[in-house]
């Protein structure tokens, strides 16, 4: 499938939504336990995706079509939300997640982009050459992969409650597929 914009607008603006529906007023006992080891809660992926739209994927995107390849991307730090999620309780964070994707939305389609910017490459400090529609294609597939990650955390907190129906269970077998 080729990058279609309005397509990957059309799954951008409903990711907010599917997480508050999946995970607001869970118990944190469901939110605040990860799969073992340094892995990361749905707490942290909400903060991680809220960070993310804030200072990684319309930046990137307005570097390209400033700068094309002749200035890098800043490097995105991956553990940048930890500091900014101090002190907010989950619900905050849907909410914040929700207002922020609302007005990256919005922003992205101010934009206006053409197929002649979308085809406007930059330059990733550890990838090199990216066109701009394969960053916004990234920034979809990015939710999918943290949602993929969330159903993980999730399903792992039932993993010993399961019994032997964890060998027919997919969700228990999958060891995550991101750095």
């Amino acid at each position: 499938m080729e990058h279609d914009l309005q397509q990957s607008i059309a799954v951008l603006s409903r990711t907010p939504a599917a997480l508050d529906a999946l995970l607001r007023d869970l118990p944190e006992s469901w939110t605040h336990r990860n799969e073992g080891g340094d892995t990361w809660t749905v707490f942290d992926v909400i903060g991680h995706l809220t960070y993310a739209d804030r200072v990684n994927w319309l930046p990137r995107a307005r570097k390209i079509l400033e700068f094309g390849e002749s200035q890098p991307f800043d490097p995105f730090d991956r553990l940048g939300h930890k500091t900014e999620c101090k002190g907010k309780t989950l619900p905050q964070l849907l909410d914040e997640f929700a207002r922020v994707r609302s007005q990256c939305l919005e922003d992205l389609r101010a934009l206006n982009l053409q197929p002649v910017q979308l085809a406007l490459c930059g330059r990733h400090p550890a990838l090199g050459p990216v066109a701009l529609s394969e960053l916004l294609t990234t920034w979809v597939v990015h939710d999918m992969t943290h949602l993929h990650q969330i159903s993980r955390i999730l399903a792992h907190q039932y993993r010993g409650a399961v019994g032997p129906f964890a060998a027919y269970l997919g969700v228990l077998q999958c060891a995550g597929h991101s750095a």
